[in-house]
């Protein structure tokens, strides 16, 4: 019997539970992409270059996506700035959840912006994608703006869904949200991409989903489906670590969830480099487009705030866990390190585009608290695609109809 034992048994409970929960702390952190990289400094000072041996783990297959990454200047910066929206976006969105501005359930993204960033920089402007509930970055990805978004929470006129979807249903062109019910959108991305198919189109759909909902049976009947029908869909689970507050390895007897199918191949991505994301969704896209059928993708990733704002995240994870992926893995700032290290730009410019991303915030957030809600009998319109000439809609009672104008 090992010490841990031992001293687990002589334990009273309560402490006997603690050393379990740091255990299986310690379990999470060690299972975190570590980054794996060396800088090259190109001679002309304009492209990024570096080596990730560890950013990916394959599943059947032989090959995997470049393990050399790179980016010029431009790219480099596009990626930080877009990054640091969707960052700065999600704390306003905790300051004004609060302050009481926004209402019901509210799920923030921040610590995952490379994903999102990194996996849109690799897709084709009509390829599809859907997601779940934690959906603002990915909003901003697929062409909202920040006002758009931020007026969304906030229930005004001017949000992407006019105010009545709230966070969890944001949509625009080729976006299907946003979804609410755990994990019900990876069956409707095998759809969509079923729809691309059908259509004769070289694109592909994304369909997103967490590592709480990786253990749902639709997502593997949605698997079968695909993999029958060669379907072009990238299935890609967002690993933050915490399905809620279950930690995977508490909640899935097989937390590889790249290797989850038998006949359909997978890749673990370090979800903390958004280069490496970039890469790894290239090679995947084509995998999809080439007609071999869909693919599995893991971003190994981290999310800084709890489940929902009604979880402080402390309950089941330490304070310190927290910082130290703040500290050594944070994919904003340490991105931000490598384009300084290999003299793309400046301190002094990412200090510009800091207080540029800052004045987009406080302008949004300032539209979002003052632009006007929708009145009560925009409630009767949007119900039909192709509304009936003089149609009319009941109200809540026999006595109550109204004109729909759209």
């Amino acid at each position: 019997m090992n010490t841990y034992a031992k001293l687990l048994i002589r334990l009273q409970p309560s402490g006997r539970q603690l050393l379990q929960q740091q255990q299986q702390h310690e379990q999470i952190a060690s299972s975190l992409p570590t980054v794996f990289s060396s800088v090259r400094k190109a001679s002309s000072g304009t492209t990024l270059e570096y080596d990730t041996p560890k950013a990916y783990k394959l599943h059947m297959l032989e090959k995997g996506p470049s393990t050399h990454v790179s980016c010029n200047r431009e790219e480099g910066l596009e990626y930080y700035k877009k990054m640091q929206v969707v960052r700065r976006m999600e704390a306003s969105a905790n300051n004004m959840y609060k302050s009481k501005l926004i209402r019901g359930f509210c799920h923030l993204y921040s610590g995952q912006e490379a994903v999102c960033v990194g996996m849109k920089a690799a897709m084709d402007k009509n390829d599809s994608l859907i997601t779940a509930y934690r959906a603002h970055g990915w909003t901003y990805m697929m062409g909202v703006s920040v006002t758009g978004i931020l007026a969304e929470l906030t229930g005004r006129k001017s949000g992407c869904a006019e105010g009545r979807g709230g966070s969890m249903h944001m949509y625009a062109p080729n976006f299907y949200g946003g979804n609410g019910i755990v994990g019900a959108q990876v069956p409707l991305g095998a759809g969509v991409a079923f729809a691309h198919k059908y259509r004769g189109e070289s694109n592909v759909c994304i369909a997103l989903y967490g590592d709480g909902a990786a253990n749902q049976g639709q997502v593997f009947e949605a698997y079968n489906m695909a993999k029958l029908w060669s379907l072009p869909c990238i299935f890609v689970c967002e690993n933050n670590g915490y399905g809620m507050g279950t930690s995977t390895a508490r909640a899935s007897a097989n937390p590889n969830f790249y290797t989850r199918c038998e006949y359909i191949p997978g890749i673990w991505v370090d979800g903390m480099d958004v280069l490496a994301v970039r890469e790894a969704t290239r090679f995947a896209r084509d995998w999809c487009t080439s007609g071999k059928g869909p693919m599995i993708m893991e971003m190994a990733t981290y999310r800084y705030f709890g489940h929902s704002m009604s979880d402080p995240g402390t309950s089941y994870r330490t304070r310190e866990e927290v910082q130290d992926v703040r500290k050594s893995r944070d994919p904003i700032t340490s991105f931000r390190e490598k384009v300084i290290e290999a003299n793309l730009a400046t301190d002094e410019e990412f200090k510009n585009i800091d207080n540029e991303v800052k004045k987009i915030i406080e302008d949004a957030e300032n539209h979002a608290q003052n632009d006007p809600e929708l009145h009560v009998d925009e409630l009767y319109s949007h119900v039909y695609s192709m509304r009936p000439e003089n149609f009319k809609i009941r109200g809540c009672d026999n006595f109550t109809f109204k004109e729909i104008s759209k």
